[in-house]
Order: structure tokens, then sequence, then C-alpha cells
């Protein structure tokens, strides 16, 4: 059986390789073979490897943004279960974690004593839905705050409806609302423990290494198209400006990635929230200043005839909806102003 350090050593010297040994078969398939492989199974965050952790969430969003949704879904949800002592898995399951909650909608969960727990309602935009076996999501007890919940999908009271999934970024997710019939569930911790415990933030944080995949993919195509640009075509001083500052941004959000990762080691368990916040801003609005000199640097074209680059162009702004915005930077302001003392903001 191999040691962590074995299993993390394996995952980061595989996932490149296995990545590009997929090419364009569907997402759900790649998600599986991932998982498969072994290579889905990543260190805890806090643990001392988060940063790792987050060096195999932006590999995989470098590869494909929609996988990366998929697969940063599937390893929160494996962390989850170890920290709230979950069941034990079996091999070869794909989970899902859906903990939105979409106006109008609310899943409620009903307890049924020796019966067990059973669910009623829908979840909205589910990412995952189509191909995940297993899935972690947030469900409401009278009374009570969200519980979450763990539930069988191939259980027949689940019903999957796509009809209303449109999105052309991050179009291969696999998403669509779910319906629960009185489903079976099993309750993880207590009410309230999914966004108590540390690793609530430490997923948080995370989101934003797949952000970062995302934009050092970008990235690459523009060095590509400067380095391919004869330094005496027009064009050339104007891409190779933009790469300039494009280079900027990308070190400056690996800066900020590994030096989160190195806090969340050292604090395990700390309140990370502050942290978190901090560091998806950062890495978020680089990415969108990533993709705004991108794209003017290489004009249409990019967008029309590098497949590649038009998929990353769509899919990395619909994955930072995650974030957001001016409520994250408001509650970033609230937290530094709710702290004893005024940020040090020191070197």
């Amino acid at each position: 059986m191999m040691t962590d350090s074995q299993n993390l050593f394996s995952t980061a010297q595989a996932l490149p390789g296995a990545l590009a040994s997929m090419g364009s078969a569907p997402v759900i398939r790649q998600l599986r073979h991932l998982v498969d492989n072994g290579l889905a199974d990543l260190p805890q965050p806090g643990t001392g490897r988060t940063l790792e952790r987050w060096q195999a969430l932006s590999l995989v969003a470098g590869h494909d943004l929609s996988l990366a949704r998929l697969y940063e879904s599937h390893t929160d949800a494996l962390a989850i279960l170890r920290e709230l002592g979950g069941q034990p898995r079996s091999r070869g399951e794909v989970w899902a974690m859906w903990a939105a909650e979409s106006p109008g909608r609310r899943l409620e969960a009903i307890d049924r004593g020796a019966s067990g727990i059973v669910l009623s309602g829908s979840k909205a935009s589910c990412a995952g839905a189509l191909g995940a076996s297993h899935a972690l999501l947030t469900a409401w007890l009278p009374g009570q705050q969200p519980q979450l919940m763990a539930v069988e999908l191939d259980d027949p009271s689940v019903t999957i409806q796509t009809n209303d999934w449109h999105a052309v970024g991050m179009a291969d997710t696999g998403s669509a609302d779910v319906t629960f019939h009185n489903t079976p569930a099993i309750m993880l911790g207590s009410p309230g423990d999914f966004m108590r415990r540390c690793g609530y933030w430490h997923a948080g944080a995370g989101i934003a290494a797949c952000w970062h995949g995302g934009i050092r993919a970008v990235a690459q195509v523009l060095y590509a198209a400067v380095q391919q640009c004869p330094s005496t075509h027009p064009l050339h001083t104007t891409r190779a400006a933009a790469l300039g500052r494009v280079d900027v941004v990308v070190n400056s959000t690996a800066a900020v990635l590994r030096d989160s990762a190195s806090w969340i080691d050292a604090h395990p368990g700390d309140a990370a929230m502050t942290l978190a916040l901090r560091t998806r801003q950062a890495v978020g609005n680089g990415a969108l200043r990533v993709l705004e000199e991108t794209g003017r640097a290489l004009e249409g074209t990019a967008f029309s005839r590098n497949p590649f680059f038009a998929r990353m162009a769509a899919a990395l702004p619909a994955f930072m909806r995650q974030s957001q915005g001016d409520r994250d930077d408001t509650a970033l302001a609230a937290a530094l102003l709710a702290q004893e003392k005024p940020p040090a903001w020191a070197l």
C-alpha cells in the first residue's frame, strides 16, 4: 500500500501524462479515468502538502476547466468525508459537491427515526450530475442550519433534468437540476459543521488554484504567439509588451497561492476566511487582467482559430463566478475591521 508521500509523488508525476493521453474524450470519462487510476485522491489541505494539492488542481485546470470543476468537486468531497468522519469509500466512486442554495429552492431533510433520513426537493445547476455516482450536498432539517448529507445518485428516487443548462463556458461539466423524492441520505456531522470546519475556507482558497491553472494556460498561448511572431512584424512590440504584463500577473498570483498554502499548513486549525477571500480576489482579478491583455494582443485570431484558447476564454469567467465579486470584497473588509489590530501589510 502506498504512503501519502508516495501517492503524492505518483500523482504529481503521472498527471501530466494522463491528461495528455486523454485528448478530447468526454469530460466525465476523463474524470473517471483519473479516479480509477488513483490520480484524484489528493492529500488533505492543512497537513503539510497543501501546495502539492493545489498544484494538482492547477494542472488539471490547465488541461480543461470543465474537468477541473469536476475534479475539484470530487477531491473536495473526499476531503470533507475524511474531515467529518464519513464512511469508507468503495473503489471507482465519483463524488460531487453541491452546497449552493438557489433562490426559491430548498432541499428538505426529514428524519424518520429508525428508517433514517430522506431528502425531498431539488438542487439547481449541479456540476457533474450526469456522471457522478455519489454527492455531498446541503439540506435543511426543520428549524436547523444547513446540514451536510451524502446520497447515492443511482437511487431510483433521484431525477436528473438537463433542459435548463445552456452554458457556453463550462458547457461540458455535465451539469443539471437534480430532484430528490424521499431519497435515502446519510448525515455528516451536525447542523452547521459544513461551514464551521477549517476545511471550508481551505477549499475556498483552493478554488483559486484552478483559476490559476486557467490563466497559466492562457498565458502560454500568448507566449507561443509572441515567440512565433518575427521581431520585424508590426504586432511584435504590442504582443511582447502584453506578454511582459501577463508574466508579472501570473507570477504574482502564483506567489499568492504559494504563500497561502504555506500559511494553511502552518495554521491548519486557525480561521482562514480572510486568507481565502484575499487569495481568491487576488487570483480572480489577475485572471481578468490576463484574459484582457491576451485577448487584446491576439485580437480575433485566437478566439476564432485557436479552439483551446476559445474554450479557456469562455470557461474561465464562468468558473470564476464562484467568486461573489463586490460581496467578497465587502466581506474581506468586514473581517479586517473586526480584528483587534489593523492589518500589518508589512514585508
